[in-house]
């Protein structure tokens, strides 16, 4: 089975933030989308993990920010690559401003923003679903929107050679390197938190 099928998935990549007892809080996701239009509702699945999504079950309000292809990979270090429960995120960015529901979205490097109530959560198990009623929108560029593969292909800072003979394991999101003959099957990457299944072997 060759999981890099799932990379030919279509997906979007998006800053989630909410905020909670005077504190904004964000992350990336990749997984957004409109589920009915009348009334107006989107879905967006968060991984348990992020500390944005247990402000999101008590808040029940968030931004989606949609990246476009002009956001750079400093956006994703900011949002993606580090938690809220030890870094302020939104701490001196200015690349943001505040929606009518109280919440910050980004600015820098998107094409538009969607502000929505959560009204139903349903468990995955890793992640959490929630669906969510459309409570404002705006269109910021015309700028195309940021795909997982454009982020790969163009965003992405490539991966340079291992300067070791040993065997390594570099996840395939945020570039870090493993160095080990095998990867244990529980790993997490310290940086963007993705699994093991998200690591390929490289050899030196």
């Amino acid at each position: 089975m060759n999981k890099k099928a799932m990379y030919k998935l279509s997906y979007g990549l998006f800053v989630l933030s909410t905020r909670q007892d005077e504190r904004d809080y964000g992350c990336i996701i990749n997984t957004a989308g409109q589920v009915t239009s009348e009334p107006n509702r989107i879905s967006i699945a968060v991984n348990k993990a992020n500390y944005t999504h247990d402000m999101l079950i008590r808040s029940g309000k968030f931004n989606v920010s949609i990246l476009s292809e002009n956001a750079s990979f400093a956006t994703f270090q900011r949002f993606g690559f580090q938690s809220g429960r030890t870094v302020d995120k939104f701490a001196d960015y200015e690349g943001c401003a505040r929606s009518a529901n109280g919440v910050l979205y980004v600015t820098e490097g998107t094409n538009a923003f969607i502000s929505a109530t959560v009204e139903q959560t349903i468990d995955l198990g890793s992640h959490t679903l929630f669906i969510a009623a459309v409570d404002d929108m705006e269109v910021l560029s015309d700028v195309p929107s940021a795909t997982y593969a454009y982020y790969q292909s163009s965003i992405k800072p490539k991966p340079e050679k291992p300067a070791t003979s040993k065997t390594v394991w570099r996840c395939t999101v945020c570039g870090y390197v493993y160095e080990g003959e095998e990867l244990p099957a529980d790993f997490t990457c310290p940086l963007c938190k993705h699994p093991a299944s998200d690591f390929e072997k490289v050899t030196g």
